[in-house]
């Protein structure tokens, strides 16, 4: 695996590496900001399969902090994320300095409007004009040809989905799904933060889902009803603080009043200081 640090050697790279492997090569990349566990090397794992040539990025992008958010605290393992990604089979790792990405004097910023506001962006603001802005220079910088994310960042799916459809980007995205824990708990970087009785209390998240599943499978189809079963669940654990419960439409993110195939439930609380996201997508038409 090749690490990569300045714009200029990984467009280079990527360019060598595109040829290397044939002119009907086709390259993957696998974004992230680091403290790699499964749920980035499922992302691999489905580049690698897909694609020739996989490259990914380690970047903790200050841009898509609030000034009262985890960015100085957010783990960074650079020497052992490097040796999870050599194993997968990462082929170009970029891992710029936040001044390569973003010289003195930037003013340039990409904003999705509208969905940008909705579910954690109307928790987070401002968040989703940094994701969408750094995605669009790495996307600018790697020019690949399929970007893989995890379904377990719903919302910033469907901003970047917006994103590559309006300024008509020659990129798939690839949704891979979420992966959890043994137990049940989505795996986030965030998860490093919770003490134990803490992990155990975030496990109230994807019980409610389950316990929406349940009910949807039973023939409930009102959104309203089925919020109201997941607050209900997630009210059985006082230590959380719920942030939102919302079932949507998962490229609009705008609210439905009943589910069918593809609706989106998702969901946000805090654990002691950590904010943790789930969500499920409505497999079967009830």
């Amino acid at each position: 695996m090749r690490i990569l640090t300045t714009i200029q050697e990984m467009r280079l790279a990527c360019r060598q590496a595109r040829h290397n492997a044939g002119a009907d090569s086709s390259l993957a990349l696998v974004p992230t900001m680091g403290a790699i566990h499964q749920g980035h090397l499922s992302l691999v794992e489905a580049a690698r399969e897909e694609c020739d040539v996989v490259a990914a990025s380690i970047f903790v992008n200050p841009l898509q902090f609030g000034p009262t958010e985890d960015f100085a605290r957010y783990p960074r393992t650079f020497d052992d994320d490097c040796a999870k990604f050599s194993a997968a089979g990462v082929d170009l790792l970029f891992a710029p300095a936040p001044e390569e990405m973003y010289p003195a004097g930037a003013t340039t910023f990409v904003e999705v409007a509208k969905l940008s506001e909705r579910l954690d962006g109307a928790s987070r603001p401002g968040h989703f004009r940094g994701v969408a802005t750094v995605v669009n220079k790495l996307f600018h910088i790697v020019s690949p040809d399929v970007a893989f994310f995890g379904q377990k960042d719903a919302s910033q799916v469907a901003v970047l989905q917006a994103m590559v459809r309006d300024l008509n980007l020659p990129i798939r995205i690839a949704v891979c799904p979420i992966v959890r824990e043994a137990d049940g708990l989505a795996m986030s970087s965030r998860n490093r933060y919770l003490s134990p009785e803490q992990r155990t209390q975030a496990l109230a998240l994807c019980r409610a889902l389950r316990h929406v599943e349940e009910r949807i499978h039973q023939g409930e189809t009102s959104a309203a009803i089925l919020r109201a079963a997941a607050a209900e669940e997630l009210s059985r654990e006082p230590a959380l603080r719920l942030d939102y419960i919302e079932i949507v439409d998962p490229n609009t993110l705008e609210p439905a009043t009943s589910v069918v195939a593809g609706t989106l439930i998702a969901l946000a609380a805090w654990v002691g200081e950590t904010r943790l996201i789930d969500n499920l997508r409505v497999a079967l038409a009830p």
